[in-house]
Parts: C-alpha cells; structure tokens; sequence
C-alpha cells in the first residue's frame, strides 16, 4: 500500500527522504502487513512522521495514508474522513498531483459508503477538472463519477461522462482505454433500452477492438466485454437463434484467455493502466450468460449444468477475493436457477435457493435495493406453483411497489393477471390489469398465438413454443375440435418433455386424456411434495423493508 513507494518517488526529487521518514513509513508497512494486521501500530507510526514538521508533499501523502488506513481497517469513520480531507485539500505540488486524485477518489468512496453521495459528487468533478494532465488518474476518476451516477440511476450523466473519457483517451492516444469507455457506454444504453444507439456503437466498438493490438490478454478482455454486449443485445430482442456464434466465440474467448500467463501488464501509455475484470471474474461471466442463453432457449438441463460450474468456481473465489461484483454474479446465477427449478417442478429447492439469495442481500443493503423486486417475483412464482393464489397476489403486488424496469413490470403484472384467471372470481380486477398492460387487448386470440408460434420457431424459443401449442390446444380443445387440438398438444407434450418444462407436460396429458381442468388443480398434489414447513411459512413475508423476514433456516 505505501510500502516506500512514496519514499523512492521523493528521491527523485531535488530533496531525497529524511532517514527518520523511510523509518517510520517501513514500520507502519510492516505493521500493516503483519498477520493479523498491527493497525494500532501503524496508525502510530504514521502519525508520528507529524512531530518532525515534514514537507508539504509528506505531510499530504501521511493525510493520504492515514486516511487510507482507518478508512479501510478500522471504525474510526470521523479520523478517516479528517484525514482524507485534509490531502484533498493540500496544495497541488509538481510530480506529487497523484496524492491529491487519490486522496479525492478515496474520499469519494468514502463518501459513498457513508450515504453522502451528494458530498462525492463536487469532490469527483473537481479533482476531474484539473487532472487532465495526469491522463491515469483522470480516466480513474471519470469512471469513478460514471459509477456513481449509474449507481443512483442517472444513466444519462454516466453516459455522457464515459463520452468524454472515450474523447479523452482518443485524443491521449489510448484506444484501448477508448473502448472501454464505449463499451461501457455501450452497456449502459442497453439498460436504458436505447437500442437504436447502441447498434451503431457496438459496431464502432467492434472494430476498435479487432484492429487494436496490444498484450494478448487486454486484447481478449476487450472481445469479451464486446461479446458480453453482443449477447445480451442478442437475448433482449429475443433473438436466440441468432446469438449462437457470438456466443460461441464468447466461449472459445474465454477458453483463449484461461491459457495466456498473467504477466505484469505495464503499458507505456499511462492512460492505459486499465484492466476490465480478472479473468476468473470473466469466467463466471460467461457461465452466466450461458445461463441466460439456456434459459431463455429452454434448454433447462444445461442451463442447470453452467450454473453449477458458475457455483462453484464462485464458492472457490469468494474464499480469497471479496469483490462485490461475485455476490452480484451469485445473485443473478441463483435467480436463474430458481426459474428453472420452478419450470422443472422441483419446488422446495427452489424455495431453499430463494432463501439462499435472501441471505446474499441480506449482506448487501445494495444488493437488496437492487433485487428486491425479483425476490418478490420469485417467491410470487412459487406460490402460484404450489397453488396459494392470495400470497402470489400479495408478493407481486409487493414487487410492482419496488421496480421502474418496464420488463420486469410487465412480467410481473402478466403473472398477476394469470392468478386472478386461476382464481376465476376476479373479473373486475383482470380486465383493470389487462387496461393497464395493453389498452386494446380486443384481439384475435388464435391468430395472435399462431403468429407467436412462427416467432418462436424461427428463434428456437422451445419453452414459448411449447406454451403456445398447449394453449392452441386447449382453446380448440374447448371449441369441440379434438382432432385439432391433439395436433397442438402432443408436439407441446414432446417439447415440454425434453425441456422439461413439468406444468405443460402435467397441462397436455391431461387434454390428451380427455379432461380440460384447469392447469393449477391439476398440479396441486405433486407441487407441495417435499415442501418444508419451516420454509413454507416464507410465502407470508409481506414487507420489502422487513429485510430479517427473508432468511429462512
């Protein structure tokens, strides 16, 4: 951390380091490195270096150590934010400008962690401003600000200023570092749903990355963050056919960079001391986008295959790095896998691994605003499964307080719509829901499904296609033409086997036998098998701020 990194810095300079300095700053390290770390010790140590009187670029690099130090081992929140403060605020001394953008992104985060968010901003803008001599730490400190504004949602600030440190970098002649500033521009306008613009950037982006040459492993990381983007813009049209050669140059990407040696990379562009993640971090990556490509196909069982690999390369790696970026990869791979189970009829692990990814937030209050909304989906898709229409309805109703994502809100007002067609006496209600997700539902049933169908034959949408078939069957099933619907339900019966998707295989037997029961009688008995009571009781939780609630044992 400042292991006489300072010290070989100052000799530099006209004035080399006192004796009694390097002393002092070489017992803070080791006191700091010690196992268990000696931070009493260090904090000594560095605040001892004030007694002798020290220069100005001493004085503000200890402020900058110290406040390092308590800020990161200790609770002594008040010091550290002194500490800190005072290095922002040293007066900027040539070849030291480093203390001061260091000190600034460290209060920054500092800032951040103790919800004054509005403090980090200014601290950010201004250390911004006069750093564009120091192209490292100005980049730095642009994706630091850019970070801070997608955090709060404000994707329009964070895409503008990734904007400026694509120009930036361009203009320092860094296009390695130019595309990660587009890629994650690139990124953010796919959350926004800004699709007519990121077509035209991934294009861009793509060539910046085919015609860069750099160290091998910067250069597979950029296709990998490039083959991500590309994937999931993929999977958000619905285009799963589609994706299969990126996603297959993803893989082959990833198998690439398992083999290139992690080499010290020490580029001589210093606007291009950059690295997107650590591969192992992209390893779980591209399981999860495997993941979603599985699901989204309906191909369960190898969905149910990368998630375990993705598991437990996790389970190793939070064992060592405690980087929050894992816990979001869990979080995502383990809503994922709760879907599945639900579709697969294994219900109580399903439960289990909500509760799983209850506890996961439970550590996170950032996590748990970011998922809370899920949780509630998912544990309103269980209920529906084991047939407690009330707590479905009281989960999503829940989940639609909690989110502003239009996706996810029509599949949660969707699923709403489905209990009250299963609890049959909810009229008034199901034609108020169905105003709200599509003012003109007076449409062609039939011909609407059947356009469904050619749409997700084209795109080898099994799942989709399977639920389509059933419920053609079903309608003609009803209508009295029973040869008709045998010809849509024994295709939806196959399908629904090799996906295996339990409720249309449970839906489709049973028109083939003859009986049109509803689809939730039907499943009742076999979903509430293996159910634990102590779980059960998890379908009650009502409250999104309750966080305690949410642990099962």
């Amino acid at each position: 951390m400042f292991s006489l990194t300072a010290a070989s810095n100052m000799s530099a300079s006209a004035d080399a380091p006192e004796p009694w300095y390097l002393a002092l700053l070489g017992f803070a390290e080791h006191f700091r490195t010690s196992s268990p770390p000696k931070i009493r010790l260090c904090v000594h140590c560095l605040q001892a270096v004030f007694q002798f009187k020290p220069p100005a670029r001493v004085e503000a690099r200890t402020h900058l150590q110290l406040g390092s130090v308590l800020y990161r081992h200790t609770k002594n929140s008040e010091l550290a934010q002194t500490h800190l403060e005072k290095a922002v605020r040293s007066q900027a001394i040539s070849q030291f400008e480093d203390v001061k953008f260091e000190a600034a992104s460290i209060l920054s985060e500092f800032y951040c962690q103790q919800t004054l968010v509005d403090s980090a901003k200014p601290v950010l803008r201004k250390a911004i401003q006069i750093s564009q001599q120091t192209p490292y730490w100005h980049c730095r400190l642009l994706f630091q600000l850019a970070q801070l504004h997608a955090l709060e949602k404000d994707l329009v600030s964070a895409c503008d200023l990734l904007g400026v440190g694509a120009e930036y970098a361009r203009v320092m002649g860094s296009e390695y570092t130019r595309a990660l500033f587009l890629l994650s521009q690139g990124m953010l306008l796919l959350v926004e749903r800004k699709l007519g613009e990121v077509h035209p950037l991934l294009t861009l982006c793509g060539t910046i990355v085919e015609s860069w040459q750099g160290h091998p492993i910067q250069k597979e990381s950029l296709r990998v963050f490039f083959l991500v983007l590309q994937v999931t813009h993929y999977l958000d049209a619905g285009q799963v056919k589609c994706v299969k050669p990126c996603l297959k140059q993803l893989q082959q990407c990833i198998q690439t960079i398992s083999t290139i040696q992690d080499d010290e990379i020490l580029p001589a562009n210093p606007a291009a001391l950059f690295h997107w993640l650590p591969k192992e971090h992209m390893c779980v990556l591209v399981y999860l986008v495997t993941v979603m490509h599985s699901m989204q196909a309906g191909y369960l069982e190898k969905a149910q295959k990368y998630t375990d690999k993705a598991l437990m390369q996790l389970e190793k790696l939070k064992m060592l790095d405690s980087s929050p970026i894992l816990s979001t990869f869990q979080v995502m791979l383990l809503e994922h896998i709760i879907m599945c189970r639900l579709v697969t009829g294994h219900k109580a692990t399903a439960l289990q691994e909500i509760s799983q990814v209850c506890q996961l937030c439970q550590q996170s209050p950032r996590l748990f605003t970011s998922h809370a909304a899920q949780l509630h989906t998912l544990l309103g898709l269980y209920c529906i499964s084991v047939n407690c229409m009330d707590n479905a309805e009281a989960q999503f109703t829940a989940a639609l307080q909690m989110t502003t994502h239009q996706e996810l809100w029509t599949f949660i007002v969707t699923n709403l719509a489905s209990v009250y067609i299963r609890e049959g006496n909810r009229h008034q209600e199901l034609y108020s829901l169905l105003e709200r997700i599509n003012p003109d539902h007076n449409f062609p049933v039939r011909r609407f499904l059947r356009e469904t169908l050619k749409m997700s034959n084209a795109e080898d949408l099994n799942r989709l296609t399977a639920c389509s078939l059933v419920l053609l069957g079903h309608i003609f099933f009803v209508l009295g033409n029973h040869r008709e619907s045998n010809n849509m339900v024994v295709p939806a019966m196959q399908l629904a086997s090799k996906i295996p998707d339990m409720s249309v295989q449970l839906w489709s037997s049973a028109l083939l036998k003859g009986t049109a029961v509803p689809q939730h009688k039907l499943t009742v008995r076999f979903m509430f098998e293996g159910v634990e009571e102590e779980e059960d009781r998890f379908i009650f939780w009502p409250d999104g701020g309750a966080k305690e609630q949410l642990i099962v044992s």
